[in-house]
């Protein structure tokens, strides 16, 4: 029982001061940077029905945080931000405003098995413009992230691009049933490139087409899309040209060394339907970020729009982060019973010049020998004075 009295549930951890004072900076530094963008930020409520957020946000049903009101309603912890904006964009209040751009700094919740050692809660930080089909908009959220990068320092910052529909009517082309282009999605996304091999090489199709959808697999430039690209497919040869337009305007804004362009990169997450991809930053073994378009997901709410947006990780962000090495500068004022009130005025006076002020009631001298090493200056209000 000891034992347990110190335990968490699991998945679940507690930040200690020095990242609470980190992730204050790194949220004050990408509100900033969204609000500049022209996005506002929106907060939504942890608690969301089941029937419609739970069911739709492509969180698998076993990571999520279940429990029933008093109504005997089903809700759920948020497992994801996307989808309660969509509903709340879908919204009279918001619809008529379109497009609209929303940005989020929260917390998400998803239930870990118990050998995952991954966070079942954590903070995400992004944004959704919605009500723009255009690819345009698909440019806007990607350079806003790098940007949100670039003002945290993120180094050796990496953005892999894909195309959730044109990849699909590629695999569509070579004759394949659905079921069979859903096993090879499923090792796309486990970036399992050997179990998509031997996939391709049961399949009974033609030598050349076999070869064909190995290179599917191994295109990880522009040029390399373009001969799986079927000319004579009017649907494909529009997506790709849009991907091309895309990769013109990210190269103009710098960013031609960071991006690689996948074909075979796909997201797990079902509701994507255009151009997705996901962020990387050296210091984390596991992607910072992702986003794409979503305009499947509005459907569901009843708007028939263009989506797209992207979500940044936090723990993660940290640990990519350079961590600064901060010198106190605390000023700590001893006091007794006798000179409590000039102990308190004194502080105050210090606190409106800007100072960091820490009142202590301690017998001087062992609170002296106590607290000295932990601020830049001790104050004795019998006149001493160190740091």
């Amino acid at each position: 029982m000891l034992i347990q009295m110190f335990e968490k549930p699991l998945g679940m951890r507690d930040d200690f001061p020095s990242i609470v004072k980190r992730k204050s900076k790194l949220s004050a530094a990408g509100i900033q940077i969204m609000e500049q963008f022209g996005y506002e930020m929106l907060q939504t409520p942890s608690l969301e029905y089941y029937e419609t957020i739970g069911k739709i946000s492509a969180i698998s049903d076993n990571q999520l945080f279940k429990l029933l009101d008093n109504q005997g309603q089903t809700l759920v912890l948020r497992p994801d931000m996307t989808s309660p904006i969509a509903r709340v964009a879908a919204s009279k209040l918001l619809k008529e405003k379109m497009p609209v751009r929303l940005g989020y700094y929260s917390n998400v919740f998803r239930a870990q098995l118990r050998e995952g050692g991954r966070p079942a809660e954590f903070e995400q930080m992004g944004v959704e413009l919605i009500g723009d089909e255009s690819l345009y908009a698909d440019a806007e959220v990607i350079l806003l992230a790098t940007e949100i990068l670039r003002k945290l320092r993120v180094e050796s910052g990496r953005i892999v691009i894909g195309h959730t529909q044109l990849l699909q009517e590629v695999l569509r082309g070579y004759g394949l049933e659905e079921a069979v282009i859903e096993k090879l999605r499923a090792e796309m996304v486990a970036k399992n490139k050997v179990a998509y091999e031997n996939l391709v090489d049961d399949l009974s199709i033609l030598p050349d087409a076999k070869t064909s959808l190995l290179k599917v697999m191994n295109a990880t430039r522009l040029d390399d899309w373009e001969p799986l690209v079927d000319d004579s497919n009017d649907v494909q040869r529009s997506l790709f040209n849009d991907m091309v337009k895309l990769k013109s305007i990210l190269d103009r804004n710098g960013l031609e060394e960071f991006v690689t362009y996948d074909l075979s990169f796909t997201s797990h997450m079902t509701y994507y339907t255009g151009m997705v991809f996901e962020i990387y930053g050296e210091g984390s073994g596991f992607p910072l970020g992702n986003g794409g378009r979503y305009d499947g997901l509005m459907r569901q709410f009843g708007l028939h729009v263009g989506a797209t947006g992207f979500g940044l990780r936090v723990d993660r962000l940290l640990e990519a982060m350079p961590v600064e090495v901060e010198q106190s500068q605390q000023t700590l004022i001893l006091f007794n019973e006798e000179n409590e009130e000039k102990a308190h005025e004194k502080a105050k006076n210090l606190r409106e010049t800007g100072v960091t002020v820490t009142l202590q009631f301690t017998p001087a001298v062992k609170a002296q020998t106590e607290f000295s090493s932990l601020f830049s200056k001790v104050i004795r209000l019998d006149g001493e004075e160190n740091g």
